[in-house]
C-alpha cells in the first residue's frame, strides 16, 4: 500500500504511526548483553516511537516481557529496575571487583576484572535471577528430573518477573502482541508462544531463556522446553513469516556479530565461536526474506493486470493467497564488543558492564534516528529496504 500523506512539521513518532500500521521490536538472546537492548528502548522512548509488536529469544524475551508488561511511560524505569535487581553484587564482598568504566584502566587490568566478575557468576549466581543448586548436581544424585537437572536454580527470576511484569497488560494483544521462542526437549522442535493464541505466564518467558545445562528445562502444559536459541537465536524469521499484510517497520537489536575478526589464541576462539552460533545468520536470513518479499510484491502487481474475467480460475485463486503489496523496513542494530570482554561476556552480570551495555544501545539507537529518513516508507520498486548503522 501507498504510505499516506505526512504532514511536514509531523513529529518522527508520528510520522512513522501514520506510515506504518506495525512497528516490531525484534530482540535476540544474548544473557549480560541484553542491557543493549534496554538502550535501545529508552532512545526510542525519548523519540516517542513506540513498538506494537515486540518479540525475543532469551534475555530478548524478558526485556520483552518487561518492555509489554508496563504502560509506556514506566517501561524505561522497569527496565532499569530489572536490569538493577539481575546485576547486584554477587554475595560474597569483593573489594578488588573495582569498576569497569573509564579509560583510565588499562586494558589488560579491565580484562581481568571483567573475568573476575564473570567467575564470580559462575560460583554464585546473580541475586534475582539464578542461584547454584546446593549441594551441586554431582552430589544431589536424589534430585532427578527435566525440572531440576542444572547447574542453578531460576526461581529468583520467577519473583523478579512476577515483581515487575504486569502479566494482565502484557496479555492484552491490542495493546501490543508479544512472541517469545523455546524448544521443546521431547521433540526438539521450535515453539513461539504469542499473546495472539495463549495466555502468556512467567513461565513462558523464563523457557524461553532456560539454556542448558545451567538452567533448567521449564514445563509449560506438560511440555518441558529449553531456550529457543538452540535452534534460532533472533525472532526475526518467525515475524516477517507472520507479520500481517500490510506496512511493517522493524527494529532488530542483536547481541552478536556475524562478522568479525580472525582469533590467534584459544581465548579468542572461544569467544569467535559463540559470535558465529548465536548470531543465528540474521544476515542471511534477511537476504532470504528480502528476495521472497520482492517476489511477493512482484506477484501481486502481475496480478493487478489480470482481467476480471480470470480472477476466478485456481491459479489465480492461489496466486492471491502467495501474494503480498506490504513494504518493510528493517533497521538493524548489532552489540559491538568491548576491547576489554572475553568469551564470558554473556555471564559477566556486573553493574558495571552492564551501564556501559546500556549506554551503547543509547548512543546507537540515538544515532539511527538522527537519520530520519531512514525510517521513510519503501517503495514499491524496492519493498523491503535495511538500514544498519553498523554497516559500510
Amino acid at each position: 500500500m501507498d504510505a499516506p500523506r505526512q504532514s511536514p512539521h509531523a513529529t518522527l513518532a508520528e510520522r512513522v504511526e501514520g506510515t506504518y500500521p506495525t512497528v516490531a521490536l525484534v530482540l535476540q538472546g544474548g544473557g549480560a548483553l541484553g542491557a543493549y537492548q534496554a538502550g535501545v528502548v529508552e532512545a526510542l522512548a525519548e523519540s516517542g516511537v513506540q513498538p506494537h509488536w515486540v518479540a525475543g529469544i532469551s534475555i530478548g524475551a524478558l526485556n520483552a516481557a518487561i518492555i509489554a508488561g508496563n504502560p509506556p511511560a514506566e517501561r524505561v524505569a522497569k527496565l532499569r529496575a530489572f536490569w538493577d535487581a539481575i546485576c547486584q553484587r554477587p554475595l560474597l564482598p569483593a573489594p578488588w571487583a573495582m569498576p569497569l568504566e573509564g579509560a583510565a584502566w588499562p586494558l589488560l587490568v579491565q580484562n581481568g576484572l571483567s573475568g573476575i566478575a564473570a567467575l564470580r557468576t559462575m560460583f554464585e549466581g546473580q541475586a534475582g535471577f539464578f542461584l547454584p543448586r546446593m549441594p551441586a548436581p554431582p552430589f544431589a544424585p536424589w534430585r532427578r528430573g527435566p525440572g531440576t537437572a542444572s547447574w542453578y536454580d531460576t526461581a529468583p527470576l520467577r519473583a523478579t518477573l512476577e515483581r515487575l511484569v504486569d502479566f494482565d497488560r502484557l496479555n492484552d494483544a491490542r495493546a501490543m502482541r508479544v512472541s517469545v521462542g523455546a524448544v521443546n526437549v521431547r521433540t526438539g522442535n521450535f515453539a513461539y508462544f504469542d499473546n495472539t493464541r495463549q495466555t502468556l505466564r512467567a513461565e513462558h518467558f523464563m523457557a524461553s531463556g532456560a539454556l542448558p545445562p545451567g538452567f533448567p528445562a521449564v514445563e509449560i502444559d506438560g511440555e518441558f522446553y529449553w531456550d529457543g536459541g538452540m535452534v534460532s537465536n533472533t525472532p526475526l524469521y518467525q515475524v516477517l513469516l507472520d507479520r500481517p499484510c500490510h506496512d511493517a517497520l522493524i527494529f532488530q537489536v542483536d547481541l552478536w556479530s556475524a562478522q568479525g575478526e580472525l582469533p590467534h589464541d584459544l581465548a579468542q576462539v572461544a569467544a569467535r565461536s559463540k559470535d558465529i552460533q548465536f548470531s543465528s545468520r540474521t544476515r542471511l536470513v534477511t537476504e532470504y526474506m528480502r528476495r521472497d518479499l520482492e517476489q511477493q510484491r512482484l506477484l501481486h502487481d502481475l496480478m493487478a493486470l489480470v482481467p476480471e474475467g480470470r480472477r476466478g480460475d485456481l491459479a489465480f485463486r492461489r496466486a492471491e493467497a502467495r501474494a503480498s503489496g506490504a513494504l518493510t523496513n528493517l533497521v538493524h542494530l548489532i552489540y559491538r564488543n568491548k576491547p576489554y570482554e572475553g568469551h564470558y561476556k554473556d555471564y559477566e552480570f556486573s553493574a558495571s558492564s552492564m551501564r556501559q551495555h546500556w549506554r551503547s544501545g543509547l548512543d546507537d539507537m540515538r544515532h539511527t534516528l538522527a537519520h530520519p529518513h531512514w525510517l521513510d516508507a519503501p517503495t514499491p520498486e524496492q519493498p523491503f529496504v535495511t538500514h544498519d548503522v553498523h554497516r559500510d
